[in-house]
């Protein structure tokens, strides 16, 4: 088994119950968000880059394996950090995207950079994830791409070593992945990139606010003249030391968790200025009956066991989605969560996901055609949370754990994709 490999629990795991207020300071790891994007500029930048406090996460492996698999020189040091030497693209490969979207969508612009074929492949639940915008967006800019079903993993890229770039219009209803990825390698096409979104609807914009910071911080010229369209010039990406935020999404639970058991939870590093969507739980959290305070020495949010319904499109970021829907299952009054119908193309599809959950265990939750509707109920009970090898519904079903006595995670392995130890840091969360 390699260290990328995902490796399912032999058994459930009971999700703890929390015996009283909570009063916990958790640091975690680095975004992967970032820790992605960084990766993919490191190994076209022209010049060696340093990432400190990178995310090592199942993603974060892959991305690493996946950029070893083209010629890029990674180490990983011993404190954590990541020297990444960038090479030509010379060889033949066969890149592993596991359950990885970051992978399966940022890595094939810069493979179409190669001189060799470049074959794609992932788990069973990746061949369901749409690729079709990617690789149509490939074969627009004139590489050839194999795909024998068309639009899904496993599919080949034959590169020529360069891509001449220029105009592209796009669709990325289904992924702002699409739009990121395309991004990231634009500034080494020939002549750049403008691209334009055809589409009324574009989720998770903060996404490509991330990868449009990323860009600028390393000397790219890019821009934005108008609604849905961005401009990358064409020239070099620097290197240099990069330090990675700490993962704002991954604050999610535990910081719902000060709402569930009441008390306060204490994330360090919380930056002042981010483009991370996780910051978005400040004031999502608030409208849910929690107080929140940025201080020098984090983020805190603190709650006294009551929580209040929402109503809130979450277009803005779908990954926020099961925190919220996890709370609002335990809440007071109704919850309705719209802006989110991409959330079907994810790791699985995560609104019929949560519906299935939250009834199995006596919840009320339905589909609506963009997001979920849910009541309070007072039959909530103990049983089986299935995760569906998707690490936030893992980590959704720990939240009802605090409150509902007898919720068995049913692989609690699945949150490594982006948190290894979420188990342990869970666990001391509740100890301290």
């Amino acid at each position: 088994m390699t260290s990328a490999s995902y490796s399912p629990s032999s058994a459930p795991w009971p999700a703890p119950l929390a015996r009283g207020p909570i009063h916990a300071t958790v640091s975690l790891p680095g975004s992967k968000s970032l820790t992605n994007r960084e990766l993919v500029l490191s190994a076209l930048a022209s010049e060696p880059t340093r990432l400190t406090a990178p995310l090592d996460s199942r993603d974060s492996r892959l991305m690493i394996e996946a950029l070893r698999a083209l010629g890029t020189e990674i180490t990983v040091e011993q404190n954590g950090d990541i020297l990444v030497i960038p090479r030509t693209f010379d060889r033949a490969a066969k890149i592993d995207c596991g359950l990885a979207g970051t992978v399966m969508r940022f890595v094939p612009p810069i493979a179409a950079l190669s001189t060799e074929v470049i074959d794609f492949d992932g788990d069973a639940a990746a061949r369901k994830r749409p690729m079709d915008m990617t690789l149509s967006s490939l074969r627009d800019l004139g590489v050839f791409v194999v795909d024998d079903v068309k639009g899904v993993l496993p599919f080949s890229i034959h590169g020529n070593g360069s891509i001449e770039g220029g105009e592209l219009t796009i669709d990325a209803s289904s992924s702002s992945q699409f739009v990121s990825g395309l991004l990231l390698a634009a500034a080494r096409f020939e002549h750049g990139l403008v691209l334009r979104h055809r589409g009324d609807h574009l989720p998770s914009m903060p996404h490509i606010e991330m990868t449009l910071d990323c860009l600028r911080k390393r000397g790219v010229v890019v821009s934005s003249p108008g609604p849905m369209v961005w401009v990358v010039e064409p020239g070099p990406i620097a290197g240099g030391e990069v330090a990675i935020e700490p993962d704002l999404s991954n604050a999610g639970p535990f910081l719902a968790a000060a709402l569930v058991a009441g008390g306060s939870v204490t994330v360090p590093h919380w930056p002042s200025s981010t483009t991370q969507v996780g910051d978005e739980f400040d004031g999502i959290l608030q409208q849910m009956g929690a107080i929140v305070a940025r201080k020098e020495n984090g983020l805190t949010v603190t709650g006294n066991g009551k929580i209040h319904g929402i109503d809130i499109d979450l277009s803005i970021g779908g990954e926020l989605t099961p925190v919220i829907a996890a709370l609002a299952a335990l809440a007071d009054s109704p919850s309705r969560i719209s802006g989110v119908a991409h959330l079907r193309g994810h790791e699985t599809d995560r609104l019929a996901a949560l519906v299935a959950e939250i009834n199995r265990i006596g919840g009320i939750a339905r589909e609506t055609a963009d997001g979920l509707e849910i009541d309070p109920s007072q039959n909530l009970s103990g049983g089986l949370w299935r995760t569906y090898e998707d690490h936030r519904m893992a980590t959704a079903g720990a939240i009802i754990g605090l409150r509902v006595p007898g919720i068995e995670i049913e692989d609690i392995t699945t949150t490594s994709k982006t948190m290894p130890e979420f188990d342990k840091l869970w666990l001391e969360m509740l100890r301290a």
